[in-house]
């Protein structure tokens, strides 16, 4: 019981008040329940006539919206899907030219001479041709010079396909590590401190391609060497006599279709292009991808990773299997459509944030749903006024129940709270209970008073007289009882000591002559394979005995447990005791640490009795060996060990003269006969 104000809490006032309060809240639910459940029945009907027309009209509107946009959509993406791809075409066409140009230049090699010049900054912004070179290109060899002078021809054809189409520069590589190139862009061709930049066509990604594909190739998106836009890449290789001789080829800069796909995803809507290899190469910013820009040379597909819920629709819209789909990503779902770019092997996907499109349609519902609400709205204040009425008057029910069960347990459990504050205050030199008016109720209550009275006068005469019979016996136990507690304490007493370990089993047992002694026993694991066992008997009996044991047991586990032989142990463990020993105790101990996976031990005698040994048959014999010296007679000794081994189904005996020099009633030994037997 705890006490809260004047209330006791959990007491019988308590359990009172509880009793009335319960009957009361019952009746008060019981009341509630009825007049709600009629009253929430009228309103579910209400609410789900509400919900049922809500979700038609929101179902229609919306099969109706996708319709519409299954059509548009699809048909526009096809159409953004054209209009790029035609860009493509064209410029596959216009390096086809250049390469036509140049395999007939490098078949007939009857041309003039025609020199083409390093890059100059002050050509820029004039369409020129210059000469791009490797720092390993050697220009002053013959064959490498003619064959500059041959295809210095195609200049002019360059700087025309360059005026003439939408693309950012032509070029022919050659493996001399030379380049000659058309472009507007001179000055881009020098690095920060007014060098020519030195590039070999030959380490380039779309040279590579294309050599490696024998045909027109259109690389992936690379980043361009002398501006570091992003860029796309057409080349075509020219073969003589089955002999590379040179790539042709011209490039995009792709800044345009950045920038057309930032405009257009906007406001829900969103437009990203894919390559052949599954690289995201376009992407808007408020698509949370990141664009990859990979060399033409790697080949991996990083749909799955990036936007694996949209990698098997994009394969399919390559094989023109797919329509518009419904697809949530990004945290959002959208409506999507894809078609692809034959010429370069991309495809483009269109999507549009389906809330977007549905707005209409929620527009719809949620004007309906106005009107729903403003019709009930009305039956819903009615309905609220009537609960306030009903909940005013059960909360009075409520208030009127507990003021009446407050009183009624007050008057019944008022002399108990009397009679508990009383007996509560005995102590001290005040023991003695009386009896009060307020206990005379002539119930149950008066009689406990009576019996309060009547034991406390009992109480008072044993307490006289255990007062003198313990102030003897507390002087006399006193030591005893410490030592003893000490003593067993120190002792492990919990048997089997390790239950986990099925190998061996063990047991030992203490029962001291007087209330303490000197014996002691321990065991203890010093690895998972290693047990050490220890049987002592220190000289003499009581309290000092107990305390050298403490010590003496204690020094043996540490020791024991930083590793050594019996041996070495014994003879550490007797330096440490040796020191300061007035008292001139001693103790002879049996030390033996065994292999537990293979039964062999050894084990060193300080003075202690023979362990005896059971083998498989049953018979026990002792284990005789010299002994050394008992602990703490004399400092710098050695101790002698020897090797044992148990085997399977072997038991092993120790023990101190407790055993063999019992008594009978004819004071004749027990002797190490009678223990063998």
């Amino acid at each position: 019981m705890r006490q809260l104000g004047r209330l006791i809490i959990g007491g019988i006032e308590n359990k009172i008040f509880n009793l009335v309060l319960i009957n009361i809240i019952i009746i008060v639910i019981a009341y509630t329940v009825v007049i709600y459940h009629s009253a929430n029945d009228l309103q579910e009907l209400v609410a789900d006539t509400n919900v049922k027309q809500e979700e038609s009209m929101r179902e229609i509107t919306q099969n109706t919206m996708y319709s519409v946009v299954n059509s548009s959509m699809g048909q526009s993406t096809v159409m953004e899907a054209y209009i790029a791809n035609s860009l493509f075409s064209t410029l596959r066409d216009k390096v086809q030219m250049l390469g036509d140009y140049a395999e007939k230049l490098l078949n007939e090699a009857d041309y003039p001479a025609i020199e083409v010049l390093p890059p100059s900054a002050d050509n820029d912004g004039i369409v020129v041709s210059q000469l791009i070179y490797g720092e390993n290109t050697d220009l002053n060899d013959p064959a490498v010079k003619q064959k500059l002078d041959l295809l210095s021809n195609l200049s002019d054809m360059m700087c025309s396909l360059f005026n003439t189409s939408n693309i950012n520069s032509c070029f022919i590589s050659v493996p001399e590590g030379f380049t000659i190139m058309a472009d507007d862009r001179s000055a881009s061709k020098f690095t920060e401190s007014g060098k020519v930049i030195c590039i070999d066509g030959t380490t380039r990604g779309w040279y590579k391609g294309a050599t490696d594909a024998g045909n027109i190739y259109f690389s992936d998106i690379e980043i361009d060497a002398f501006t570091g836009k992003k860029g796309l890449v057409c080349a075509l290789p020219i073969y003589v006599n089955g002999e590379l001789q040179a790539v042709v080829g011209a490039d995009l800069f792709l800044d345009s279709i950045d920038a057309g796909i930032d405009s257009v995803s906007q406001n829900g809507s969103i437009v990203f292009i894919v390559n052949e290899n599954g690289h995201i190469i376009f992407a808007p910013q408020n698509l949370d991808v990141k664009n990859t820009i990979a060399a033409s040379t790697e080949d991996i597909d990083i749909r799955p990773s990036v936007l694996p819920i949209i990698s098997d629709f994009i394969r399919e819209s390559k094989l023109g299997a797919a329509s518009v789909r419904e697809i949530s990503f990004n945290g959002k779902t959208y409506y999507m459509s894809a078609a692809p770019m034959d010429t370069v092997g991309w495809t483009i996907v269109s999507a549009i944030e389906k809330d977007l499109c549905m707005q209409p349609a929620e527009m719809m519902a949620e004007s309906n749903k106005q009107i729903l609400d403003n019709a009930s709205e009305t039956y819903e204040y009615k309905l609220k006024k009537s609960k306030t009425t009903i909940l005013v008057l059960l909360g009075f029910i409520l208030v009127a129940g507990i003021a009446n069960a407050l009183v009624l347990s007050k008057k019944i459990v008022k002399p108990l709270n009397h009679m508990a504050a009383r007996v509560s205050e005995i102590g001290g030199e005040d023991l003695q209970f009386k009896m009060e008016d307020i206990y005379r109720t002539k119930d149950e209550i008066q009689v406990l008073a009576e019996n309060f009275e009547a034991l406390s006068i009992k109480t008072l005469n044993y307490i006289d007289q255990v007062k003198k019979v313990t102030a003897e016996k507390e002087r006399i136990g006193a030591e005893l009882n410490v030592a003893t507690q000490i003593q067993a304490d120190m002792l492990p007493r919990i048997f089997p000591p390790f239950p986990e370990r099925k190998e061996f089993d063990l047991y030992a047992s203490m029962n001291p002559a007087k209330e303490v002694g000197g014996d002691f026993y321990d065991y203890y694991l010093i690895d998972d394979d290693h047990i050490a066992l220890i049987m002592a008997d220190v000289s003499g009996k009581g309290v000092p005995a107990a305390l050298f044991m403490v010590i003496t047991k204690t020094l043996l586990k540490n020791r024991a447990q930083m590793g050594g032989t019996p041996a070495e142990i014994l003879a550490d463990v007797n330096e440490q005791l040796c020191e300061g020993n007035e008292a001139e105790l001693f103790c002879t101990v049996w030390l033996a640490i065994i292999e537990i996976s293979t039964g062999k031990g050894v084990a060193a005698n300080a003075g202690h009795e023979h362990p005896a040994l059971c083998h498989k048959n049953g018979e026990y014999e002792l284990v005789t060996y010299k002994h050394s010296p008992a602990l703490a007679v004399m400092e710098g000794i050695p101790f002698r060990q020897h090797d044992f081994e148990l085997k399977p189904g072997d038991t092993l005996f120790v023990y101190t003269d407790g055993v063999t020099e019992a008594t009978d009633s004819k004071n004749e030994l027990f002797g190490e006969s009678g223990l063998l037997k």
